[in-house]
């Protein structure tokens, strides 16, 4: 029997973009905000990453077999809202920085100053 009746949970594994900035809205809690950076790397012709004669790990990319290599970067915004947490990533993670973040998948929407509604996603840390 499970308790579980859904999960919303990601792992990263990543480079900072650029130091994080904090901020606050009148009357709400601060937050701290930065984008990380994580690279998907594979021999061209293979259907998924880590299959066709590769070996993969975590941190390195070993090609067994000749082939073009392609990448492939992506990048996320983190906010961190929990006051421990948030204040210690404001004041020590830094751009260049190899870190991990766990959280959630946050998919909202805001208007930008054109007034165009627009999506954004973020990984709450």
């Amino acid at each position: 029997l499970s308790l579980v009746a859904a999960m919303n949970r990601v792992q990263l594994l990543g480079r900072v973009g650029q130091d994080p900035i904090m901020r606050q809205v009148e009357g709400k809690n601060p937050v701290t905000i930065f984008s990380l950076a994580t690279n998907e790397m594979w021999r061209t012709g293979d259907s998924e990453v880590g299959q066709g004669g590769e070996v993969w790990h975590p941190t390195l990319l070993f090609l067994c077999n000749l082939g073009d290599v392609s990448q492939k970067t992506t990048w996320h915004r983190i906010s961190v809202f929990r006051p421990g947490l948030r204040d210690v990533t404001y004041q020590y993670v830094r751009k260049g920085a190899r870190i991990y973040v766990e959280g959630k998948i946050d998919y909202g929407e805001y208007t930008d100053k054109n007034n165009v509604r627009r999506q954004a996603t973020t990984i709450i840390a």
